[in-house]
């Protein structure tokens, strides 16, 4: 299951600055201090048993442009988005045991909650679902908001489950596909993959405060 204690996310993002310069390294290493609080930063820290994420940048996306892809960006600027999926994030949260703050991070750094949303790849939807991951995960029409949430967070569990309920490969493998993190035995070499972990768990945090597991 997907590790559900508190979590602190500090990076210092200077090297994010060089996203397009080949050979910038950014790893990033977590620690659990005495308060059981999983800390996340790309600076080593000193005196503790912190596991490494190695992370190698030098493309500057993992998502590329499709052929006959028409993107569509998200204009839904009305503060309800923001709960007007609860009832499907609590049953999605609920049928495949992963937390709803973890689902509303993703949700909202994949398309800030707007349903409509094709990404230049041709994800779709709230939680951006590739046609063809949708479609194992069950999801028959990824624009119908309530099968989008199911589907990603089955995909989520799936994850979860892959790589032991490690959250930042969990994270990494939802945006940068199951394939290339077990490639790179970790962290793809992507740099937009390691800032879409930054900000996904930054928004997990902010959302656990209100929806606790």
């Amino acid at each position: 299951m997907i590790c559900q204690r508190t979590i602190c996310f500090t990076l210092f993002f200077a090297a994010l600055s060089m996203a397009f310069v080949a050979d910038v390294r950014a790893d990033i290493y977590s620690y659990t201090d005495e308060a059981g609080v999983i800390h996340f930063t790309n600076r080593k820290p000193s005196g503790k048993s912190a596991k490494r994420y190695k992370v190698y940048m030098k493309t500057p996306s993992s998502r590329m442009a499709r052929p006959g892809v028409t993107p569509v960006m998200a204009n839904d600027s009305n503060p309800k988005r923001y709960t007007r999926y609860d009832t499907s994030i609590l049953a999605a949260s609920q049928t495949h045991l992963i937390p709803q703050a973890f689902i509303r991070a993703v949700i909202r750094v994949e398309s800030d909650y707007d349903p409509n949303v094709v990404s230049v790849a041709g994800a779709q939807g709230l939680m951006q679902l590739m046609p063809a991951t949708g479609k194992r995960m069950g999801c028959t029409d990824p624009f119908d908001p309530h099968q989008n949430i199911m589907g990603g967070t089955r995909y989520l569990r799936y994850l979860a489950n892959l790589f032991s309920g490690d959250m930042v490969l969990t994270i990494a493998g939802y945006h940068a596909g199951e394939g290339a993190v077990r490639k790179y035995n970790g962290v793809p070499p992507y740099s937009s993959t390691l800032g879409y972990i930054e900000k996904v768990l930054k928004f997990y945090y902010h959302y656990k405060e209100k929806y606790p597991a």
